[in-house]
């Protein structure tokens, strides 16, 4: 998978346990494609500080990812319904209720 798009995935799932200044840091660049002078700017620090700041948050959220592993018992859950889903045999009732999980 894609650094980036597999970046701005643990975004979503860890984002919160990064400090403000990471979190910004690291959403804007992944997911608003700003520069690091950009962000610089727009966060009010030095180029070499956002950089620092985007560079910790990605250790973090790989590791985190690697310790806890919600995004991989997600698409594991997400495989499987699929799969259920297929089973289901056009069960109106059942393919409604996998869908609302797979929602989630």
């Amino acid at each position: 998978m894609e650094k980036k798009f597999l970046i701005s995935i643990l975004l979503d799932f860890y984002g919160s346990l990064l400090t403000d200044t990471q979190f910004n840091c690291t959403d804007l660049y992944y997911n608003e494609d700003y520069s690091l002078a950009e962000i610089s700017e727009h966060e009010g620090i030095t180029r070499q500080g956002v950089r620092d700041s985007i560079k910790h948050a990605e250790d973090l959220l790989i590791k985190y990812e690697e310790k806890l592993k919600l995004y991989e018992k997600q698409q594991q859950s997400d495989r499987l319904l699929t799969k259920i889903k297929e089973l289901a045999c056009d069960n109106e009732e059942i393919i409604s209720l996998i869908d609302k999980l797979m929602e989630n």
